[in-house]
Order: C-alpha cells, then structure tokens, then sequence
C-alpha cells in the first residue's frame, strides 16, 4: 500500500490533485492510503514552497500545479 500525502490549502487544484490520484489508484486497482494535509507547519516540514505537493512514502514526487494524468500512473 502507497502512503499519499496531497499538501495544499484547499484550493481547488489541491482537490483536483487528490480526486485524480484516487481515480488513477482505483483505475489500477492498487490500494492507497490517501491523506490531505493542510496545515502549513506540515507543508513546509517536507519543503513544499508550490502548493498543491504530492508526497508518496515520505518523498516528495511533485509540487505546484495539478499534475497530468500521465504523471501520477508513473507513480503506481
């Protein structure tokens, strides 16, 4: 199982990031545990300075920007 921490505010691109890692894992049918941090103590401890930030076992895989669909099925 994939550890996937989604690091953003809220914005819309934050949700928009976290709905397309979830189609992407269920489309593959690979289990994940996804997490949405918001806090920005927490953003800031992995070094995310672009919001949305995707962190996959505790290592940051993107940052600023919705990811494509192609980048995020690289990651499974």
């Amino acid at each position: 199982m994939k550890n996937i921490k989604v690091l953003g505010t809220g914005c819309a691109n934050c949700q928009n990031t976290l709905k397309l890692i979830d189609d992407v894992a269920r489309a593959k049918g690979v289990a994940v545990q996804l997490e949405k941090i918001e806090d920005l103590q927490q953003i800031m401890i992995h070094g995310v300075m672009s919001t949305p930030g995707v962190v996959i076992n505790g290592k940051v895989v993107h940052a600023g920007g919705v990811p494509t669909r192609a980048k995020v099925e690289s990651w499974f």
